[in-house]
Parts: C-alpha cells; sequence; structure tokens
C-alpha cells in the first residue's frame, strides 16, 4: 500500500505538478470569463455637485434620493453572486446640467459601499429604467412642531399633568416645492412614558427644597428631541430651536390633599324651566351630608383632591363650590352636577403670582419671565380642567341629586358621575304637592 501511494505521488512528480498548475490557472480563466446578468433592485442613488441655491426634488440632506432604483448589471458571474444592494450606490454628477435631465448610468456611475468587493472591472454593462433628475431652488424656512399628548403610563405614584411647551419650531433646508408642503401642516412629536422609570422621578424630587411643590418636572433628553421627516433626511432631525432646552415633561405626585375648608353646595336653575322648577318651588333639603349655615349649603364630609399642588388647593379652596343643575332629567332620575371655581381668572393670577415671586425654585428662576408665566397659567388651567373631590378611602366622591316632593335632596353615592350634558325633555316636570 505504502510502494503504492510513493508511486502515485511520487512517479513523474514535475508533470503532475505542472499539470495541477495548468488546471488551476484554467479553471481561474475560465471562472473570470463567465458572465451573468443580475438585477438588483432598492439601489441608492446619490446625487453630488448640485449648484449653489439648488437642489434636487427627492434628494435628502445626506445627498440621497428617496428614490430608488433597479439595475440589471452585466458582468463576473462570482462577482455578482456576491452583490447585492448594500454594496453600492449610484453617483450622478450635476455640475453643468440643466434644470432637468435624464440621466444616463454607466458603469462610471457606480461606487462600491463594500470595500471587499471591487466592481470597477467585474462590471461591463449597466440597464436601468429612465431616471430623470430635476433641479428645482432651495429654500430654507421655520415649520412648526407640535408637542402631542405622551402615551404610554406614567411611573407609579406619579401622574402626568402637562407637557411644555406644547410647539416647537424646526428650520429646515430643501426643494422649495417639500418645504412648502411641510410648512402648511404641523409635524408631530410624540413622548412615552415608558421610557421614564420611578427612580427617575424620585430622584429629582429629591433635589427640590420647596415642600409645597407637588410638581416633578423631567427634562426632555437631547435625544428625544428629534423629528423624522423622510421627505427631507433618512436620519431624524435634531431640533434646533432654543426653547426646546425647556422642554419638559411635568408630572404631580398621586397624593390626596386635603381641602380643610367646607365646599359650598349651590343650586342653578335653567331659565327654561323656570316656570316649573325655580327657587321658590325647589330647596335644598338638609340632612348629615349637607347642612343649612345661615342661608348658605355645605358639604360636610371632609373632601380632598389628587393630581394637583398644595399650593393650587391652597389658593382655591375658599373659592370652590359644587353646582346642582335642577334641570328635569331624562331617563333617570339623578340630577347633574359639577365643581366650580368662583372668579378663576383672580386665582389663577394668585396663583401665578406666588410662584413668580418664590425664588427657591431655579428651574423657574432661570426662565424668561414671559415663558415662565406663560408656563404656570398653562399648570393652572391644567389643575382646573383635571380637578376632581376624592374621599378619605380615596375613592371618587360622588353625588347624587334627585327632585322628591318639592326639595332637592342631596346623598353621597358610589359609581361614575352622572353626564356633564343633561338630556333635558321637550316639557319640564311640575313640582310635586308637599304632602
Amino acid at each position: 500500500m505504502k510502494t503504492l501511494l510513493t508511486s502515485f505521488f511520487l512517479d513523474n512528480w514535475q508533470r503532475k505538478a505542472v499539470s495541477l498548475l495548468l488546471a488551476i490557472i484554467i479553471w481561474l480563466v475560465v471562472n473570470h470569463s463567465l458572465t451573468s446578468t443580475k438585477t438588483i433592485a432598492n439601489v441608492p442613488v446619490r446625487i453630488i455637485n448640485v449648484p449653489s441655491g439648488k437642489t434636487v426634488e427627492g434628494m435628502q440632506a445626506s445627498g440621497r434620493m428617496n428614490k430608488r432604483l433597479t439595475l440589471s448589471l452585466v458582468g463576473n458571474t462570482t462577482l455578482l453572486e456576491e452583490l447585492n444592494s448594500n454594496d453600492l450606490e449610484v453617483v450622478i454628477d450635476a455640475s453643468n446640467k440643466s434644470d432637468e435631465w435624464i440621466a444616463t448610468i454607466s458603469k462610471k456611475n457606480l461606487v462600491s459601499l463594500n470595500p471587499e468587493i471591487d466592481i470597477t472591472k467585474g462590471i461591463s454593462r449597466v440597464y436601468h429604467p429612465s431616471f430623470i433628475v430635476r433641479l428645482t431652488k432651495l429654500v430654507t424656512e421655520k415649520i412648526s412642531i407640535g408637542i402631542t399628548q405622551p402615551i404610554g403610563e406614567a411611573p407609579r405614584g406619579y401622574q402626568l399633568l402637562d407637557v411644555w411647551p406644547y410647539t416647537l419650531s424646526l428650520t429646515v433646508s430643501g426643494p422649495e416645492e417639500v418645504i412648502k408642503r411641510l410648512a402648511l401642516k404641523e409635524q408631530r412629536l410624540t413622548f412615552n412614558l415608558n421610557d421614564i422609570s420611578k427612580g427617575q422621578l424620585d430622584a429629582i424630587a429629591s433635589t427640590q427644597n420647596n415642600n409645597r411643590n407637588d410638581v416633578v418636572s423631567y427634562y426632555v433628553p437631547d435625544q428625544w428631541k428629534q423629528i423624522n421627516i423622510p421627505l427631507l433626511s433618512d436620519a431624524p432631525i435634531q431640533i434646533d430651536d432654543p426653547q426646546a432646552k425647556a422642554l419638559r415633561i411635568d408630572f404631580v405626585r398621586c397624593n390626596l390633599l386635603s381641602i380643610d375648608t367646607p365646599i359650598l353646595l349651590t343650586t342653578f336653575f335653567p331659565p327654561e324651566f323656570s316656570a316649573t322648577i325655580n327657587p321658590d318651588t325647589y330647596k335644598i333639603e338638609p340632612n348629615s351630608l349637607v347642612q343649612n349655615r345661615n342661608g348658605i349649603y355645605i358639604i360636610t364630609t371632609p373632601l380632598y383632591a389628587k393630581g394637583v399642588d398644595r399650593l393650587f388647593i391652597e389658593v382655591v379652596k375658599d373659592m370652590i363650590q359644587v353646582v346642582v343643575i335642577a334641570a328635569p332629567p331624562m331617563q333617570r332620575k339623578l340630577l347633574d352636577w359639577s365643581v366650580q371655581f368662583v372668579n378663576p381668572r383672580l386665582l389663577e393670577d394668585k396663583y401665578v403670582a406666588t410662584l413668580i415671586s418664590d425664588t427657591s425654585d431655579e428651574d423657574l428662576r432661570m426662565m424668561n419671565p414671559n415663558l415662565r408665566e406663560e408656563y404656570l397659567r398653562n399648570r393652572f388651567r391644567s389643575y382646573m380642567n383635571r380637578f376632581q373631590l376624592f374621599t378619605v378611602d380615596d375613592t371618587k366622591f360622588v353625588l347624587q341629586a334627585r327632585f322628591e316632593n318639592t326639595m332637592i335632596q342631596i346623598t353621597q353615592g358610589a359609581g361614575e358621575q352622572a353626564l356633564s350634558t343633561p338630556l333635558l325633555p321637550s316639557k319640564p316636570i311640575a313640582p310635586t304637592a308637599k304632602k
């Protein structure tokens, strides 16, 4: 066996080595001479040397077009087998061109994006669909960006209060027609509350010196201050508005805050039913929940608020009233009711003035005075819009009001509050005679 192998490899080894070498050379020559055609879709296109003050319709800030081409390439089979759309791009020179022309793409326009693939010698011909390049005026303009209501859930123990500022601007450059379309419609930016942890808010709250302030402001990080505009860029664009530095998401602690002042209870009599339902025909019936003090009705049960700060409660507590709407209900027995604030403009001014004069809040102190006032007024109005009453066991306070003979009977109930928009019948209900 050993003799046979020795004879096979060593006898006439010179001739065998030459034959093997020739075979390898022939294989390499044949392999590199084989040609084929391959179609590659989604090939990126880049425009270079665009004249000053001009741009190309559909061209992004990087110079790439938002439109891609499908190319049919003829060339070396081995190279084409390895090639895909991520390995090359088409580069078109726009210098000395008219405002519109049909681009002719040859192998000279192909640039390899893969350093391991050399396409300069491996491709002989390029076939492509008609590709029209149009030059247009390059314009720069500010567009509006609206900060929408965030999605997701606030961290445990906190409640979303507001996002401020509500709008920002972004300076963009691009084709005139594209910029005009973008300027007509506000772009939108939405944050996700799930990206903010309870630990982050607790850390911010621990640095606050003002114990009366239950608001925690999360300043939006720079990497969030980006917006996608595919017509202009294939990457997110950083917002350049100076006000973006103040972009924040405000949270308020979910603590029950005591309202240590009795809340007034009043009745609203709609004029359209005044012939039968008025202060002379219906009066509130005092009970363990409602007392009559010198002709003023007050709710005696301790009530609380949540989702607001302590200063807000201090400012408004003497100017809160629960209003029962004395209108005949339709298909239900309960009357509608709502919580209202007396002289809300005065209360707003007092709240804002108190915080502006407070020098302990560094974040507010560093803001532009006009922006600071606007920010605080928006916060106060947000509190008023969301204000609800709670009981000591952290459940919503629900008032049940109904007509009972010639009295309006008030009790505390459970369940959801009655509809805020009353459903009224075509005719008023006449008062029942008192037995």
